[in-house]
């Protein structure tokens, strides 16, 4: 975990400073720390989704990719783990949870009871079954919503970051950034070759369907991840 020494703890800092989005604040030390921490969960989550899908296929190409795509989130969690910052009566693990979008997302990804999201919000449905769902829908979900949608977040965040205070988190942000995009087109590649039949394409529609709803419905907009009011979403 990375130490920090950050004037930022009380009040933003010159946008100037920045390296990121002039119309946009830098973000403050606790708000950096809440995402990161959010990060090192969703990349944790993933590892271990993946880890468990090695198991669920008997297709050696798909297990082949899993077990790699598995040990390259793994990393990406220890790297976000570095770049918490160390802040007095901020406990790391603490940090390291889901908001409800993204809660909701991953119940879903998995075929978990959907999770309650707060007051007003649409997810889950009342009359809600839930479905245990099929490696090829399942694959599809994870790179057709789940990481298209953590690519953006990434990006709107790297359009942000300070140059000056947070240099360590713009690189990591980048070196994952790059990692997830490539790990999105070799998903989608496989994908698109697993996708054969009229009844895939039901079935992939159909469980894309129900990501989106769970993830919407629980607030995610623009990526998965809530940003402060302050960081524009375009």
């Amino acid at each position: 975990m990375a130490e920090l020494s950050d004037s930022r703890t009380d009040s933003p800092s010159d946008a100037s400073a920045g390296s990121g989005d002039e119309r946009s604040l830098p973000l403050r030390l606790g708000e950096t720390a809440a995402l990161v921490g959010e990060y090192r969960w969703i990349e944790n989550a993933l590892y271990r989704r993946l880890g468990a899908w090695v198991h669920d296929t008997a297709v050696a190409a798909v297990q082949v990719h899993l077990d790699a795509q598995s040990m390259r989130h793994s990393w990406h969690a220890e790297l976000w783990a570095e770049r918490l910052p160390v802040m007095t009566g901020a406990d790391p693990d603490g940090l390291t949870v889901p908001a409800p979008a993204t809660a909701a997302l991953f119940a879903a990804l998995s075929g978990d009871p959907p999770v309650a999201t707060g007051a007003g919000s649409t997810w889950p449905p009342a009359d809600q079954v839930i479905e245990r769902p099929a490696a090829l829908p399942r694959l599809a979900g994870l790179y057709r919503v789940v990481l298209p949608r953590l690519v953006v977040t990434y990006q709107r965040h790297l359009r942000v970051v300070s140059a000056i205070t947070d240099g360590p988190v713009a690189r990591t942000l980048r070196l994952i950034l790059n990692d997830e995009i490539e790990d999105w087109q070799a998903g989608e590649r496989l994908v698109q070759r697993l996708v054969t039949r009229p009844h895939d394409v039901a079935a992939v529609h159909h469980f894309l369907q129900g990501l989106e709803s769970a993830v919407v419905g629980a607030g995610a907009r623009s990526g998965l991840v809530s940003f402060p009011p302050s960081v524009p979403e375009e």
